[in-house]
This record gives C-alpha cells, structure tokens and sequence, in this order.
C-alpha cells in the first residue's frame, strides 16, 4: 500500500504564519523534525537539493510549499464544473502522462493555501452570482487534494461547507485511497467524491506513486458507505496492447468491490488521452524510460484550449473508446450516469 504523503522539505511563507492553518502546519512539521525553509513566495523557491534536474524533479515532488493564495478570481471548469475552486497545487503522483508536467512547468511541487475562509468566501460569492442555480466547485484541476489533506484538512473544512449550502456543490477525484479523515465529514451528499481508475496496465507502468486499484476500489466503497455520492473517471483512456480486455477487467473487478448502496448514484466520465507537444518533451525529460506512446503520426490534431493543439486518437479509435466503454458500462452499471466523454 502506498503510504500517505510526507514532505522532506517544506517551505513556509511569513504570511502563511498569519493563518491558524499556517501554524498548524509549521508546528506539526517542526514536530516530525522536517526541514522547514521560509520563502517570499513559491516562485521564490530555489536551489532544491539535487545533482542534476532528475534529481531535483524528484525532490520537488516531495516538497510542501505552505503559502497564501493570491488570487481569488477562479478559473472555469468544464465540462467537470463550473469553477475551480484552489485549495491546493501539484501533486505527489508520478503519472507519466499529466497535464501538470506542462502547466506546472519546471516548479513541480505540492502548494497547499492557509486562506481556505478567503477562498471559501470567494466561492460564495460566485454562487450569489448564479443563485438560485446550482454551482458546481471542483477542487481538483490543479493537484490532487485528498493526497495532501490528511495533513491539511482543508478540504474536509470545504466539504462540511458546501454541506451547508444551499446552491453549492463541491466535486473533486482522486487517485488516492487516504480517505479514512473524511468519512465523518458533514457533507448531507453535497459533494461528489470520485476516483480516477484505469486498466491494470496503465497503473502498473504509468501512475508511479499512487494508490494501487485495489486500495482506490476499497476507499471508493468506504465513502459509499458515509453516505457521499460517487464517481469515477477513466482517464486517461489508453490504448495498450490488450485495452479491451483490461477496461472490462477493470469494470469487472469495480462492480464486484461496490456495495449496493454506491450503485444507487454513480456517474462516470471518460477522457481519452491525449499530450501536447510541450507535454511529450517534458514526460520524456522527467520520465526518459516511459512506456507511454506520444507518437503524433498515429494520433489526431486537434485545437485545444488557449490556442494549444493537442493530439487525440484517430476519429475511429474514438468511436472504438465510446462503444466498447459505453457496452462495459451498460453491462455492469446498467443505472449508472455518463456524464462526459472527451
């Protein structure tokens, strides 16, 4: 099982110290005896500790930088939701494939933000805009939350938020099965809870660090239980030698670990694979043995968001995804909904 997230290095921002969040965080890793630095800001961070960019890549993905989010203008989240709400940054995950490696560009490490009030009062705000429509909040688009919120608890605290509104809705999906802290949270099923699952092949050679299926599949059933309405993600959908068999095996073994009581209220959503340029050049620096294929001469071009082209699969091997996915869902969730396929 992979162990929870643990820092070897955490930078701290003087301001952070203003938060009670912030000295929870210094005095819990004082305690552990992790080395705490202080920086101006996360952009400020430098000379990480390593020999050469490989090295430093990999320490940078066990760094903790506790700062003060800035901005409080959310970004839009579509098709998942209508915002996204930033609790966190980076992820402790070495997925071969994420779009982080581009977006993040060379400061791969967690941030996680004290201000969760301010941030939470910026979202109320966005919901009086819409009222009386609900508004969707997803707090995963740019890390994943649950890895680091065992130390956090910043998103139990947005969940038993959202718990009590009356027009929000909180969303988020993880690859991680730490989930134990949240089961009590007071979410009155406000919150939709999803993991991201894939074939065995895919999370054996590209998602290095997180949880096994089995453990995503044991957590998945433990937040059932607690009462949250589920989901998942296939994502990204990929086309191994052998993908028929490994997504049906996959559907397979995700039926026969769920209670009934998840089966009641499950969504899906799928998401084929796709890489940009700069994302091909940066997995391959970051990951130069991947097994990840990112040949464009196989692949479809396609306009992405701000301008960025994209490659996709082939317009049949999209219809090839959707059919044979969509037949494995109809056979084993014959309830469940579809809410995207991209």
């Amino acid at each position: 099982m992979v162990k929870p997230f643990l820092p070897q290095l955490v930078y701290m921002e003087p301001r952070a110290l203003e938060y009670p969040l912030g000295r929870r965080l210094n005095k819990k890793f004082t305690d552990m005896g992790i080395e705490i630095r202080e920086t101006t800001s996360h952009n400020q961070v430098r000379n990480l500790p390593g020999e050469n960019d490989f090295q430093r890549y990999r320490v940078a993905k066990s760094t903790l930088v506790v700062g003060v989010r800035k901005t409080l203008k959310f970004d839009t989240s579509k098709p998942s939701a209508e915002y996204a709400i930033p609790l966190a940054t980076g992820c402790m995950g070495h997925c071969h494939y994420c779009y982080l490696q581009t977006t993040m560009g060379s400061k791969p490490y967690i941030r996680t933000y004290v201000n969760v009030e301010e941030i939470l009062d910026a979202a109320e705000k966005y919901m009086q805009e819409r009222a009386p429509e609900v508004t969707r909040f997803e707090a995963s688009c740019t890390s994943d939350i649950v890895g680091v919120d065992h130390l956090t608890h910043s998103l139990k605290r947005a969940i038993e938020y959202f718990g009590e509104s009356t027009t929000g809705r909180l969303r988020f999906v993880t690859k991680f099965a730490h989930v134990d802290h949240l089961l009590d949270a007071r979410h009155h099923g406000k919150t939709r809870f999803r993991f991201s699952i894939n074939a065995d092949y895919v999370i054996k050679y590209l998602e290095p660090g997180t949880s096994s299926l089995k453990d995503r599949f044991a957590a998945a059933a433990k937040v059932a239980q607690a009462g949250y309405p589920l989901g998942f993600i296939v994502a990204p959908i990929y086309l191994h030698e052998g993908w028929q068999e490994g997504y049906r095996h996959m559907f397979e073994k995700l039926k026969d670990s769920l209670p009934d009581v998840a089966k009641k209220d499950l969504t899906f959503e799928f998401i084929q694979h796709r890489f940009t340029k700069p994302a091909k050049r940066t997995i391959q620096k970051n990951y130069p043995m991947t097994k990840l294929e990112m040949d464009e001469m196989r692949r479809k071009w396609k306009w992405g968001r701000y301008g960025i082209g994209k490659y996709v699969y082939t317009d049949e091997e999209q219809e090839d995804i959707k059919t044979r996915l969509g037949t494995y869902l109809e056979e084993y969730f014959p309830t469940a909904t579809l809410e995207y396929f991209t």
